[in-house]
């Protein structure tokens, strides 16, 4: 009886201590949750000063400074050209306070905001959260109209950029200067 105690015990814990999202599962076509979120660069951004104006791509990462994100953050910097070659706009996010992602911004030299949502809010909404309270690696293409145009939830954390380059150009989404 001892042990079902503890069991029953753990098992109420276990799942007080899970955030479990809330948000329906978006998908390509529904227009993108809003947002007003703090970034590495001390600048605020929101989806809608996007809007008719730029495509947006928001690359959710798990944990600043853990090896998958240093991986897809050292692509997105170091063949970043690959994306700015396209006229969007491009963030890494996670839930990480903002000094956290100031700082692993700027140990790994990117040259693109990373966003921070510490209240999960934003997260909840593009229903990213995973088990552990953690974004899922996923990203989000969203085009000049505010719709979702594409949702990659295999990203290859070394070859982010790549990918992404090449998802937009398969997303017809303009270079720069056209």
């Amino acid at each position: 009886m001892k042990a079902f105690a503890m069991l029953t015990l753990s098992l109420v814990a276990f799942v007080a201590t899970r955030h479990f999202s809330a948000a329906t599962e978006l998908k390509v076509g529904d227009a993108a949750p809003d947002f007003t979120l703090q970034a590495s660069d001390g600048k605020t951004y929101k989806v809608s000063d996007f809007k008719d104006k730029q495509a947006i791509v928001l690359a959710w990462f798990p944990k600043a400074y853990t090896r998958g994100c240093t991986l897809e953050c050292k692509s997105l910097a170091e063949h970043g050209d690959l994306i700015r070659a396209y006229d969007v706009a491009y963030f890494m996010i996670s839930v990480d306070p903002l000094e956290e992602n100031k700082g692993f911004a700027e140990q790994q030299h990117a040259d693109f905001p990373l966003l921070s949502d510490p209240t999960k809010r934003t997260a909840d909404a593009y229903g990213v959260l995973g088990t552990i309270g953690m974004a899922n690696r996923w990203t989000f293409y969203i085009g000049k109209d505010g719709t979702i145009q594409a949702i990659d939830k295999n990203v290859n954390a070394a070859t982010s950029a790549e990918d992404m380059a090449g998802r937009l150009q398969q997303l017809g989404v303009p270079m720069r200067g056209q």
